[in-house]
């Protein structure tokens, strides 16, 4: 070997040992991470070019329990234009979500780059905030900070119930909440949280025009037998009933990351596994 290729060997080398000692403590490389999956608090992939609501929540979950959280958090790059503060939170050793600290703003462009894997970039649509009030028993929908829609609504009838070893809330919990998916119909089914089909309470039925706001189960859909009670009387399970007109206009209005924020409703208040995201304090979100 001539002395030409023995100086470029053991530059080589000397790179790559340099490179080694100045690299930041914690640092990880893609390959060092276990895989990883992007989705939305619904559980669906979040879809490359899609638009979805200002409260849109990333979730990213990984194959394999992670060890350190900042180094993960380095190979998940989110990018926004305008740019958008945000930041990770760590539900388990195996899930993050991140959000900002406000909803977004409309047209904001958003990328995700999971470490090794496809970026997904997606669009934040038109704001669409709706307001569920216990104490009007209505909903207020607005759409860029212009109420467009006023919907009289029954919530929760309140109270627990026992059913063997669980306990059981009829409450509407208050909270913030987002849009997970809408279906129509969709078969609700008591027995799927515990509640007997058999039982006072039970049900198990098919209902149009419904939208999914919480991961047990809570929707706005349509069920015209309590059109006496919206606007006046509560008498759910904890769903928000609708007559048809309103509960149709809603659904063809809703996109997954909209915000519904539920007020003066009792029972404990909406928890993040629930799909309280937003209602959690920023200050618990990312402490300082």
């Amino acid at each position: 070997m001539d002395a030409t290729r023995v100086c470029s060997v053991l530059a080589v080398l000397l790179a790559v040992v340099l490179g080694l000692l100045i690299a930041p403590v914690g640092a990880a490389r893609a390959d060092d991470l276990p895989g990883v999956g992007l989705t939305g608090t619904s559980g669906a992939p979040l879809r490359d070019g899609a638009t979805y609501g200002v409260g849109m929540v990333i979730v990213a979950h990984f194959d394999a329990p992670v060890g350190d959280f900042g180094a993960a958090e380095q190979q998940l790059t989110v990018s926004t234009e305008p740019p958008v503060a945000g930041a990770w939170h760590w539900v388990d050793d195996r899930t993050a979500h991140w959000r900002p600290p406000q909803y977004y703003q409309p047209g904001t462009v958003v990328t995700v780059a999971p470490g090794g894997a496809p970026p997904v970039t997606f669009t934040i649509g038109a704001s669409h905030v709706s307001v569920a009030d216990d104490a009007t028993k209505q909903v207020s929908v607005f759409d860029g900070g212009k109420l467009v829609r006023t919907m009289p609504t029954s919530m929760g009838r309140g109270g627990t119930e026992k059913v063997g070893n669980t306990t059981l809330s009829f409450w509407t919990q208050p909270g913030v909440y987002t849009v997970l998916d809408k279906s129509n119909p969709v078969v609700m089914d008591s027995s799927t949280y515990g509640l007997p089909i058999n039982s006072h309470l039970g049900y198990k039925e098919s209902i149009n025009y419904a939208v999914r706001i919480s991961t047990d189960g809570v929707y706005l859909h349509e069920l015209d037998e309590t059109v006496w009670a919206q606007g006046n009387t509560d008498t759910s399970h904890g769903c928000l009933n609708l007559n048809r007109d309103n509960a149709a206009w809603f659904y063809n209005f809703s996109v997954p990351g909209d915000v519904v924020e539920v007020r003066n409703t009792g029972g404990k208040p909406l928890q993040l596994w629930q799909n309280g995201d937003w209602s959690m304090p920023w200050d618990q979100w990312a402490p300082a």
